[in-house]
């Protein structure tokens, strides 16, 4: 048993459904019997597969695209990729081990569930000195992106493919994530520049790092109503925490790894435009690797990212074609948290998931084999009344419907077999559709204010008692040592004063 309560692996013979909370992984609601979907584990894949292609626009439908969307929220675009930076600082389970096991006791995380950065520190210095210049991180060769003049790809090794010398190799499968690690980097170089030790400059960055999650990240992505909840005069208490009750120390639970925290899927638009070069809108998937986002290889030397495009560092345009002197610069936005991905999501390339290529279908598919409840069972146990089928609508969360919009249907009308009987992870993000405030865009011309869905009772909670409870579960976090820390004394301090400071 390790100091965080790790039990050794366990053979493929282990009970298929556990109700403990052992392990890095396990259950919030260990009691709730898992939903079935048919006589047959089979017949149950296909209804979820079905599920799930209604759940992504027809594919090949939907394109990086300029100007303002209909389908876009008030959340900038960064946040969903800070999202995915996070998942991949809490967990790092093998792929392998989700597919062949349906006990959660039984699956590693070879990452400690906390907020701790380990994604990029790796094993520090001592044991990853490849990664270290002194004090300093490494950094790759110089690429350049409009505003960002300072802007380095991750260092690499000099073979192909020139795979990242990083803490975490999955920071490096994505451009825009790709970057954003950089931007961790630099943060930590910058603070050792100014005359910090290593160590306290990776307890700034830390520190700064957690109040981003718990003080912007959060309020972001989860309805103010329910963070309220968790809070006492204002300020978040552990004693406020129902759901998220570990026994031997943090743990992942499925509900959360395998459903609440897949909501950022939905928020994923077709493509990006990293800077001011044309040639940089790029789809999230395309033809080939080197046409799109993907990562994996030396950066683009045109490809560094315009850091306005993504975060509102700056003031930017918010309408028009990306081709007009008024379009320059335009900060995107990230999709609307719904029941909807987008038509590239739904043809993954064979490179990134091999049979089913809907990212849709898998994640539902994922959920069954580790035996998820349903969104009303998970409602219940927390003492919530269940949205109505009639209200779980699968389709886009848009004010108006375009020509070529389909509208959202009640989930039985896809099959009755989903009557009172929703998957977790398509509860969650129903819910967000009926809990939407009215957010002010960042940029000029901008109108008043944009729906944006956000997670509510059941999605919401889950996800920031998991937050909470990792941190108040780690000695040396944010919340134990210094809850009513502000950086720079700056209460309003977020994402893009973090990014802002990264960039010299």
């Amino acid at each position: 048993m390790s100091s965080h309560g790790t039990p050794s692996l366990r053979g493929l013979l282990s009970t298929p459904r556990s109700t403990s909370y052992e392990g890095r992984f396990g259950r919030m609601f260990g009691g709730l019997r898992p939903a079935q979907y048919g006589s047959t584990d089979a017949e149950s894949n296909a209804k979820l597969h079905l599920l799930g292609t209604k759940m992504e626009v027809l594919p090949g439908s939907d394109h990086a695209k300029d100007g303002a969307d209909g389908e876009e929220s008030a959340i900038p675009a960064l946040y969903t990729y800070l999202g995915q930076f996070i998942d991949h600082d809490l967990t790092f389970g093998p792929e392998g081990s989700f597919q062949k096991q349906r006990d959660p006791e039984a699956l590693t995380d070879f990452r400690t569930p906390a907020f701790d950065l380990d994604c990029v520190y790796g094993r520090g210095p001592t044991d990853q000195p490849y990664l270290y210049d002194g004090d300093s991180f490494l950094l790759g060769d110089e690429i350049h992106g409009a505003v960002d003049t300072k802007a380095r790809d991750l260092p690499r090794n000099r073979a192909e493919p020139a795979r990242a010398l990083i803490g975490d190799p999955r920071n490096d499968e994505n451009v825009i994530v790709s970057q954003f690690h950089g931007l961790f980097l630099r943060f930590h170089n910058r603070l050792v520049a100014t005359g910090a030790s290593f160590s306290k400059a990776q307890h700034e960055l830390q520190r700064h790092y957690q109040y981003v999650v718990l003080h912007d990240f959060l309020p972001r992505i989860v309805s103010e109503r329910v963070l309220d909840k968790l809070k006492v005069d204002g300020h978040f208490d552990a004693s406020k925490i129902e759901h998220y009750k570990p026994k031997r120390g943090p743990f992942i639970p499925i509900e959360f790894s395998t459903a609440a925290y897949r909501f950022g899927h939905s928020m994923i638009r077709p493509g990006y435009r990293l800077n001011d070069d044309d040639a940089t809108l790029l789809d999230i998937f395309g033809a080939t690797a080197a046409k799109d986002l993907r990562g994996k290889h030396a950066m683009d030397p045109g490809r560094g990212i315009d850091w306005g495009r993504f975060i509102d560092i700056d003031t930017r345009p918010y309408d028009g074609d990306d081709g007009t002197a008024a379009q320059k610069g335009r900060l995107q936005f990230a999709y609307r948290i719904d029941t909807s991905l987008v038509g590239l999501l739904a043809q993954l390339p064979g490179n990134v998931a091999t049979g089913d290529q809907s990212l849709a279908s898998r994640n539902l598919r994922r959920g069954f084999s580790l035996g998820l409840p349903s969104g009303q069972a998970v409602a219940n146990a927390m003492k919530l009344t269940p949205m109505k089928d009639k209200d779980i609508l699968i389709g886009k969360a848009l004010d108006k419907l375009g020509e070529a919009d389909t509208p959202p249907v009640p989930i039985t009308e896809i099959d009755e077999v989903f009557t009172n009987n929703c998957p977790l992870w398509t509860y969650v993000l129903a819910e967000a559709m009926h809990h939407k405030a009215k957010i002010a865009p960042h940029g000029s011309g901008a109108p008043a204010t944009v729906t944006t869905p956000q997670l509510g009772p059941v999605g919401g909670r889950i996800v920031a008692e998991c937050f909470l409870g990792m941190m108040y579960g780690d000695r040396s976090s944010l919340l134990r040592t210094h809850p009513h820390w502000k950086p720079e004394g700056n209460a309003n301090y977020g994402l893009k004063d973090f990014v802002a400071f990264a960039l010299g």
